[in-house]
């Protein structure tokens, strides 16, 4: 298997985490989380699964994705093993207020789109002086 720095940094996280209790199982899914102006876009890369394979969940300040990837068909003997099997869970916290009821997501072509949207309180608002 090739060496992939961001996978060894996501596996020492993942151990340094469990050290107090919080911990990923399973695999780590790519992630990217974007700020624009009105909302939060999540992607991450889930090939190979479908839309009842995936959880998604908030509570308070975080979503949660979770999920699991089946295991592959038997096999006598693997010649090369590396994608990743089982369970997964990526949380993440949001430092301004959302909208919980409008959170949208979409799975198309193996990445999950997850669309955040910012509540009014958060966003600073310009008052003109009369």
């Amino acid at each position: 298997m090739p060496w992939d720095p961001v996978r060894d940094l996501l596996t020492m996280q993942e151990r340094y985490e469990s050290l107090f209790g919080r911990t990923s199982p399973g695999w780590v899914p790519a992630a990217d989380l974007c700020e624009v102006s009105d909302r939060f876009i999540l992607t991450l890369e889930l090939p190979g699964l479908g839309r009842s394979d995936v959880d998604i969940a908030f509570a308070t300040d975080t979503l949660t994705v979770s999920g699991r990837r089946p295991d592959p068909t038997p096999c006598e003997r693997y010649q090369q093993f590396e994608r990743a099997q089982g369970r997964f869970s990526r949380a993440f916290r949001f430092a301004v207020p959302v909208d919980a009821d409008d959170i949208a997501a979409d799975l198309a072509d193996g990445v999950l789109t997850v669309t955040v949207p910012k509540t009014g309180g958060g966003m600073v608002r310009r008052i003109d002086v009369e």
